[in-house]
């Protein structure tokens, strides 16, 4: 599983290069696979990646990201999983 993930991440960080965002301008898409690539930060994939890693941070610290998420955020803080 860890090897199907690493190489779907290596074909985004190839997509992605240099680039701030996927399709030049943020856009919705870049809220919603920072939001799915965030989920990887506690396994260190992410940074295996760089650049996938500092595309995570752009998009956690843009304050769309902050107003979009802050109820789910909200929801997980009060309610934390079960491990």
């Amino acid at each position: 599983m860890e090897h199907r993930v690493r190489t779907r991440l290596g074909q985004l960080s190839t997509r992605l290069g240099d680039a701030d965002w996927l399709e030049g301008a943020f856009s919705a898409a870049d809220l919603m696979l920072a939001s799915v690539l965030l989920r990887l930060k506690p396994s260190g994939m992410l940074n295996e990646f760089p650049n996938l890693a500092a595309y995570v941070a752009r998009g956690e610290a843009r304050p769309a990201y902050g107003r979009a998420f802050a109820p789910q955020l909200a929801i997980n803080a009060a309610n934390p999983p079960n491990r």
